[in-house]
């Protein structure tokens, strides 16, 4: 059992006292699971009451009765006879028999006791109830028993606890600014991105505004690519059956991916057989029929290209790069907005390198991941070392190919000068990686960039390159991909930035406010000239007073404002009003202004104050 810190004690401990507290109220209610997490707890309940908002303020106040009685904690360890006993006499068979089940035989089995409230549980937990010295219920969620659409949803109770008040206020506070930011109601509000629903969902529409912002990520990383001497390549949206089999993406990680499509004439055939989706279902595991496969991966096919043609050490590395869209099947409960989403463009690239390139290459490619994230000012992650586990079954390939991989990961991680955690399990099947994952405003993480070493997929699909010795050898490849997915990736930009983008990306640059209609052919002028530099600019001709057009440009988050008087006019300046650098503030003349605005898109400067709120 992990050891658990102490404010998780403090998490789980106000998880077992939701569930008192529920049972107070409502003691026919079976309970399922209530661990703590990172930003808190949860506990999930099987109850006919539906829970609501205004219950849940009922719990909360029981819960703080339950808390001021200042219970004790106290575990209690039982035989597995015993603990089968005690589930039944608390009425609690439904789940918690299943639970009990999933504790290895020989393992120590334990309760915990708060009050009247027992609960199996291997701990740990606070001494008393009174510790538990701030707490707030957040919401209420839908949740299948264990995670299984198969199985009964449940109602998954969210919570979070802190040692100090002011640590529990700090929170709450960064919870109502990720509200303002959610990239769901910023991208509504922006016009960035849209899902529908005959479309299908976790399938991401990408309206004018977002494509902007998507194809200038795309051109900044392209500039970076042709600098670091990798090569475009396009690949299909499916792919035979068979190439994902000699990858070893089918059938071992078929659950996170669509069915296979099978061949009309074949699929027709079987039909007059009579076969069933079990038996096809087999017959594709096995191979005695072929189809194609919607991309789970790019690499099967960026090998094909390598392996398509002969290739000396002198030719290495090969980099391959390519804006590759693939396809997952994640669970409807799991869909957010473009940060879960089951089609997703990855910037992907693989690189067939000599083994002594490898070093080097590795670390081109962190440097890139790093150029990302500090131009785009991400500067809160962390860097994790994703390893395999020896003891599990789920990886492919030598274990010295493995050691050596690991190896040279680990040496390249050091040369970045920031801490790094190592994660037993956590690799992909075929390769260890280095992931780096960014906590956002409300200190939720989430995993973009990554770069993977792999000694398996070449071994798998018999690449080779001729050595100055002029025989074969073994390419190493390198996966890497500094955005990791673009949907994901602008959907945490946008919270990240609150919709306030730094020039270079806004989809609107400048917005022209002119204070009449006369003044609408020198608006025209101006907008000509900052459109020939490439800006992108509009004028707002409304009919409306200059205080509701500025309004209208700040909720647009439109980075500069050019007012334009009858005084301006006359002197040929513009007053700018800037949100992205308020010290420009001010009449300037428009060729400054063109000057400075082009300037602070070619350095791709960030904003120096944004708010999500204006």
């Amino acid at each position: 059992m992990k050891e658990m810190s102490p404010v998780e004690e403090i998490r789980h401990s106000a998880a077992h006292v939701l569930a008192t507290a529920v049972l107070r109220l409502y003691p026919d209610t079976q309970l399922d699971i209530g661990p703590p997490t990172d930003s808190g707890f949860y506990y999930d309940f099987d109850s006919e009451v539906p829970f609501t908002p205004e219950i849940l303020l009922e719990i909360e106040d029981e819960m703080k009765k339950v808390i001021k009685e200042n219970q004790r904690f106290e575990r209690l360890e039982v035989s597995r006879e015993e603990a089968v006993s005690m589930i039944k006499e608390m009425g609690q068979s439904t789940y918690k028999l299943g639970r009990l089940d999933d504790i290895p035989a020989g393992e120590t089995i334990s309760f915990y006791r708060n009050g009247e409230f027992l609960d199996l549980c291997a701990g740990s937990h606070v001494s008393y109830t009174k510790k538990i010295k701030a707490f707030k219920l957040l919401n209420i969620a839908g949740s299948y028993h264990r995670g299984d659409s198969s199985q009964k949803q449940l109602q998954r109770i969210y919570g979070t606890a802190f040692a100090s008040k002011d640590e529990l206020s700090q929170y709450l506070q960064r919870i109502e600014e990720a509200k303002l930011r959610d990239h769901r109601v910023v991208g509504k509000d922006l016009g960035l991105f849209h899902i529908d629903e005959q479309v299908g969902q976790g399938l991401v529409l990408w309206k004018p505004n977002g494509a902007i912002i998507r194809q200038e990520l795309e051109g900044f990383i392209t500039e970076q690519l042709n600098l670091q001497g990798y090569s475009q390549v396009y690949t299909p949206h499916i792919g035979k059956l068979d190439l994902y089999r000699t990858s070893g993406h089918f059938p071992y990680y078929q659950d996170s991916q669509y069915p296979p499509i099978i061949h009309r004439e074949c699929l027709e055939e079987l039909a007059k057989e009579g076969c069933t989706c079990s038996e096809l279902s087999n017959k594709l595991e096995k191979g005695e029929i072929d189809g194609y496969l919607l991309k789970p991966m790019n690499c099967p096919m960026h090998i094909r290209i390598f392996k398509s043609e002969q290739h000396s050490y002198r030719d290495l590395p090969v980099r391959l790069a390519e804006f590759g869209t693939v396809y997952r099947w994640e669970q409807s409960g799991e869909l957010n907005g473009m940060t879960r989403v089951r089609g997703f463009t990855q910037d992907d690239a693989h690189l067939f390198i000599r083994e002594d390139q490898l070093q080097d290459e590795i670390q081109g490619c962190l440097s890139l991941v790093k150029l990302v994230f500090s131009t785009l000012g991400m500067n809160d992650y962390r860097v994790r070392v994703s390893l395999r586990d020896p003891q599990s079954d789920k990886y492919v390939g030598a274990p010295e190919a493995w050691d050596k991989a690991e190896t040279a990961l680990r040496q390249a991680v050091k040369t970045l000068g920031v801490d790094y955690e190592e994660e037993l399990g956590e690799a992909a099947f075929y390769g260890p990686k280095i992931d780096f994952v960014v906590k956002d405003v409300i200190g939720r993480e989430w995993q973009l960039g990554t770069v993977q070493v792999d000694y398996n997929l070449p071994e798998r699909f018999d690449l080779s390159y001729v050595g100055k010795d002029n025989q074969n050898h073994r390419p190493v490849m390198i996966h890497r991909a500094p955005f990791g997915s673009m949907e994901r990736f602008c959907g945490v930009l946008i919270e990240h930035f609150g919709g306030n983008f730094p020039t270079w990306l806004a989809p609107e640059q400048v917005r022209l406010l002119p204070m009449n209609d006369d003044l609408i052919p020198y608006a025209q002028s101006c907008l000509e000239k900052l459109k020939a530099k490439g800006v992108r600019a509009s004028i707002d001709g409304q009919s409306a007073k200059l205080g509701a057009k500025i309004r209208k440009a700040e909720t647009d988050k439109i980075p500069h404002m050019l007012i334009l008087g009858k005084r301006e006019a006359e002197e040929g300046k513009v007053s700018l009003r800037s949100r992205n650098n308020p010290d420009l503030d001010g009449p300037l003349i428009m060729d400054e202004i063109v000057t400075l605005i082009t300037s602070e898109i070619s350095s791709k400067s960030l904003p120096k104050s944004r708010s999500a709120t204006n």
